[in-house]
């Protein structure tokens, strides 16, 4: 008889101009207000600056920016979601991240195609939750140097690495 193991993971959902993306919870170190951003020069452009978290000094990127949306006023409900990925502690700044859930991994179908070219390396695949779909994502491909959109050729290199 071969048992099937039925494990889950556990996400915090984020939502970022009206679609929810699920960030797997043992990359995220903690969740925060969006605080004081200190801009940075030559910086890419999805990256607002940098803010201190906890004593530490840390990048923060928009996920709207990050995604080619629209960029839009921070409120209350706004949060920064601190992760750390291969030794990398960046903020993520989404519109609302304030909701937890498990996902088995069968639930998680690849991305289509289509989907999957556009949005490059961060997309790990789609899951249904109830009646909505969420958008999974890989922090080690959304954080990746060579997949964040750059400042015209006429900045050689960025100040602030994520």
């Amino acid at each position: 008889m071969v048992m099937q193991q039925n494990w889950t993971e556990a996400y915090i959902l984020c939502e970022v101009f009206g679609t929810t993306y699920a960030l797997r919870s043992e990359e995220i170190e903690q969740l925060e207000m969006v605080g004081q951003l200190t801009p940075v020069p030559n910086a890419p452009p999805c990256v607002e600056g940098v803010t201190s978290v906890r004593g530490q000094v840390i990048p923060a990127m928009s996920l709207r920016a990050r995604f080619g949306f629209p960029r839009a006023a921070y409120d209350l409900r706004s949060r920064l979601v601190v992760v750390r990925s291969e030794g990398r502690t960046v903020g993520l700044i989404a519109d609302s991240a304030r909701e937890f859930a498990t996902i088995t991994p069968d639930k998680i179908q690849p991305p289509p195609d289509a989907l999957a070219s556009l949005s490059g390396n961060y997309l790990r695949g789609v899951a249904q939750l109830g009646d909505r779909l969420v958008l999974v994502l890989d922090v080690a491909g959304l954080l990746a140097p060579d997949s964040i959109p750059t400042l015209p050729a006429t900045t050689e290199t960025a100040v602030v690495a994520i």
